[in-house]
């Protein structure tokens, strides 16, 4: 999952970054409200965390913006303010939720993780799959294997790329699109980064579990 955060004190943004990125998921960060709207109608990000009070464009514009051109991303607003009206404006232009400043990071976590479960299942889409007699659990982030209590550790990249993986299960999904998804804006490796990470899933759940379509990218199927 790949996340935009928008905010203009540079300390918080970029320890929220980090925190994140501890999660597993991709993080991208500016402190400014149009490069943020620029970013945002750029790359498909699955979850935006939006400052409302931003140089350039506040977040109130940006949110507004960018729902008015049909983007249905997922934005949990911050703000230092502190006021009914203020949330009820947050929330009239667009945004999925709120958090008023200062706010837990364990609290801030829960609600990343709700509205992308929420935003997944609004797209018919579950938390759980049970895939070739594995149980990936996308909400606790976490795989079992079989009806036991056999987990399989796997790292926070290794998730993220199986993820991707799990939300187009059937389909194939390219190095471009798990590299969208997956590593942040400021990555500049070698795009085969993903056929390191394949293998190492390929070694923990199954060589037949993820199938290499030539010239197109993976496919996760269930193995017969």
């Amino acid at each position: 999952m790949r996340l935009l955060i928008v905010e203009d004190e540079k300390r918080l943004a970029l320890s929220l970054a980090k925190g994140l990125t501890a999660e597993g998921y991709a993080v991208d960060v500016v402190h400014d409200g149009l490069e943020g709207l620029h970013r945002a109608t750029e790359t498909p990000y699955d979850l935006i965390v939006l400052d409302i009070m931003l140089p350039g464009m506040n977040g109130y514009r940006v949110c507004a913006t960018l729902r008015a051109a049909g983007h249905d991303v997922p934005i949990l607003m911050l703000t230092a303010k502190d006021g009914e009206y203020d949330e009820a404006e947050g929330l009239d232009t667009g945004a999925d939720d709120y958090l008023t400043k200062p706010f837990s990071y364990v609290v801030l976590v829960a609600r990343v993780r709700a509205l992308l479960r929420r935003h997944g299942q609004g797209k018919g889409s579950s938390p759980v799959h049970v895939v070739g007699g594995l149980t990936i659990d996308l909400g606790a982030r976490r795989v079992v294997r079989g009806e036991g209590e056999d987990e399989i550790a796997l790292t926070a990249k290794e998730f993220a790329v199986l993820e991707q993986l799990v939300l187009r299960r059937g389909e194939v999904v390219s190095k471009a699109e798990i590299l969208e998804h997956v590593w942040d804006f400021a990555y500049e490796g070698d795009p085969n980064i993903v056929e390191v990470y394949v293998s190492a899933l390929r070694r923990k759940l199954g060589a037949r579990l993820i199938r290499t379509v030539r010239g197109a990218g993976y496919r996760l199927e269930a193995p017969r």
